[in-house]
């Protein structure tokens, strides 16, 4: 699914769009997409034409934004083969984004090794 909404921030509306990127089967990416529009990631809206659906993330889609960078800035540096062709994330310059480190409350950098979690009320 993580794949779907990487294409939604990528510009898929359509159900066509979505197959087309992703080459999922038609019944798959429909229960697929329909989980996600559940779940409160996605909308379906009417097109303009209005002959078809049209898939847009809703706010809590929109706030996964740095869980997709950083996924896909993984797979930038490990997914490829060195020579191997593959997208990169730029800013509205051109520019490749830094890639995203998490930070504690006092803007120093964190890790694995240097994080906890509570679990329970808090």
């Amino acid at each position: 699914m993580t794949l779907l909404v990487r294409d939604a921030m990528d510009g898929a509306r359509a159900f066509t769009d979505f197959q087309q990127r992703t080459g999922i089967a038609r019944d798959i990416l429909t229960d697929r997409l329909r989980r996600l529009v559940e779940r409160g990631i996605l909308d379906r809206r009417t097109a303009p034409s209005g002959k078809r659906q049209n898939y847009v993330l809703t706010e809590a889609g929109r706030d996964l934004f740095a869980v997709i960078v950083a996924a896909r800035q993984w797979g930038e540096r490990h997914a490829f083969a060195p020579d191997e062709a593959h997208s990169l994330l730029v800013d509205g310059n051109g520019r490749p984004l830094p890639e995203p480190r998490p930070t504690d409350a006092r803007g120093e950098p964190v890790d694995v090794d240097t994080t906890s979690v509570l679990r329970g009320e808090h």
